[in-house]
């Protein structure tokens, strides 16, 4: 039976082995060789495996000239792991304290609304008053017809209609005058060519 490869995180933890036992900096080309023969990591997944503990400030880097060293000591690893707890310490007592405060917030609203009898008759009161409001828009839109401002409108469309009417009927007079002269039509022979009645009249 074939042994079984590392995990993800058990390559992790034997690199860093790998560091806090010798104690030493490297390259990647040097982790690459040493990884496999002192830890079992295959060579080709060291890459990946150092760039995720350099994420997590588990493993160092510098860049000096032209390469890449790594390191990780005990003692780092040590004031990681102690950085990470107390932020998350003062990140949780923060919390406690918002959750303290947002607590007392909701007990004072409840509070505030307390189901008294003052309040009941103030909501009764404020029904009847969303009621009556709703009846007098009601009561305003049927006679809707009697307001100023819509007979205004009506009265100013009234008056354009007119205004229209006229012109069209002076454009007809004129062209019926101009036909019947230029042409010599007889006057009843024209309108009932076009249709107009004897009992046509202008507007005036």
């Amino acid at each position: 039976m074939a042994p079984r490869g590392l995990s993800a995180e058990e390559k992790r933890v034997k690199l860093t082995e790998l560091f806090h036992e010798t104690r030493d900096f490297y390259q990647l080309k040097e982790l690459e060789k040493l990884a496999p023969k002192m830890k079992g990591i295959v060579s080709q997944s060291v890459k990946e495996v150092l760039q995720s503990l350099v994420d997590d400030n588990l493993v160092q880097m510098d860049k000096i000239g032209s390469s890449n060293f790594f390191w990780s000591f005990p003692s780092a690893r040590g004031a990681c792991v102690t950085g990470n707890l107390t932020s998350a310490k003062e990140e949780f007592i923060a919390l406690e304290s918002k959750i303290t405060t947002l607590t007392s917030e909701i007990e004072n609203e409840s509070a505030q609304r307390e189901d008294t009898e003052v309040r009941r008759s103030a909501l009764a009161q404020l029904a009847r008053n969303r009621a009556t409001l709703s009846e007098l828009e009601s009561e305003m839109a049927q006679y809707g017809l009697a307001d100023p401002v819509v007979l205004e409108r009506k009265r100013r469309a009234v008056v354009l209609a007119r205004e229209a009417a006229c012109r069209w009927t002076d454009n007809y007079s004129v062209l019926f005058s101009h036909i019947t002269k230029t042409m010599g039509c007889d006057a009843s022979e024209l309108r009932g060519f076009l249709g107009v009645g004897e009992d046509y009249e202008d507007i005036e």
